[in-house]
């Protein structure tokens, strides 16, 4: 049984992810849980406080993958690359319905997201920019605070509706466009082949 506050966390995530938010009802919570409702009211006032008490969790889950791959990197076109393949994972796992629930229906929690938007994600792709432009992978002339809000901003023009209806375009290939395009807006020749090599090495 699931009877303590990080593992009804971690399940309900799961379940936030895969059907959205506003599909998944306090009673569906409890009942695939096997907890009664009045379990999940000792940990959570109510379902906005669960709802952002998630978005919290899902966003430090995320900052600890994406350092990792960073951490991890030998260069700027590795570490680009690392970023690469997590924008993929996270957003194949990511049913589109949780984010444009939370845009629409819990505000706080989506704060949360705009803000280490704003903040986290913009200060590592900064440092990222002129990482690659001090090895020569990335063009020189580029302003790094100027390319890390338009990166930031990408991210969240993809949420908006106005932008990209639900109806017409797949959420997960608009965000896979868009990295692409930034990516190679900011490649030099040496930078394009090596990130070209550390592609084939993840097909072979």
């Amino acid at each position: 049984m699931i009877d303590n506050k990080d593992k009804i966390l971690c399940a309900v995530a799961d379940l936030f992810l895969k059907y959205g938010i506003r599909s998944v009802s306090m009673d569906d919570i409890a009942r695939n849980l096997g907890i009664s409702k009045k379990t999940i009211y000792q940990f959570f006032a109510d379902k906005n406080d669960l709802v952002e008490q998630v978005a919290d969790l899902l966003i430090k889950q995320r900052m600890c993958e994406y350092d990792t791959g960073i951490k991890n990197a030998g260069n700027a076109i590795e570490e680009l690359f690392a970023v690469s393949k997590l924008v993929r994972k996270h957003f194949t796992e990511l049913n589109p319905a949780l984010l444009y629930d939370v845009q629409k229906y819990y505000l706080k929690a989506w704060d949360q997201f705009i803000k280490y938007e704003n903040d986290v994600v913009y200060h590592s792709v900064v440092n990222n920019i002129e990482r690659g432009i001090e090895e020569g992978y990335f063009r020189p002339e580029i302003n790094a605070r100027v390319l890390a809000r338009i990166r930031v901003e990408q991210i969240h023009v993809s949420f908006d509706e106005r932008v990209f209806p639900k109806d017409q375009f797949d959420f997960k290939e608009v965000q896979i466009q868009l990295f692409d395009h930034y990516v190679h807006g900011l490649l030099t020749n040496a930078g394009l082949e090596l990130y070209k090599k550390y592609q084939k090495q993840n097909d072979e």
